[in-house]
């Protein structure tokens, strides 16, 4: 179900396949961020690095009347400190999602699935 958005013109309406490319987008600018891992479990203990083309794949939006939830399923360079990774994706994401869109997200989850060296 689209996210209703009234303005001065009329109303714009945002799929949720578009809140997750953006939020899936603004995740990969963070730093210490391999990549997005795919929200299904893991094959044989590794988990799947998504390319650019298919972000969404990490990026669960859920909406409950009033309220916006993001899952991001998401890869951290090695040596880098994960707590702060997250912290940094949470925040970019509930900036890219107001200033872009307009629309406030009330939570974002991390879920790391894994951690490699980055390239």
């Amino acid at each position: 179900m689209p996210i209703e958005l009234k303005t001065e013109y009329g109303k714009v309406f945002v799929t949720q396949e578009v809140i997750a490319t953006l939020a899936g987008s603004a995740a990969l600018d963070c730093y210490g961020l391999v990549g997005m891992a795919s929200r299904k479990q893991l094959k044989d203990g590794i988990a799947e690095l998504l390319g650019r083309d298919n972000l969404t794949r990490g990026v669960e939006v859920r909406r409950d009347k009033d309220r916006l939830e993001i899952d991001m399923y998401i890869i951290v360079s090695y040596g880098t400190k994960i707590s702060v990774v997250a912290g940094n994706v949470q925040t970019k994401i509930k900036y890219v999602m107001n200033e872009v869109i307009g629309v406030h997200v009330d939570q974002v989850n991390i879920y790391v699935q894994g951690v490699r060296v980055a390239k």
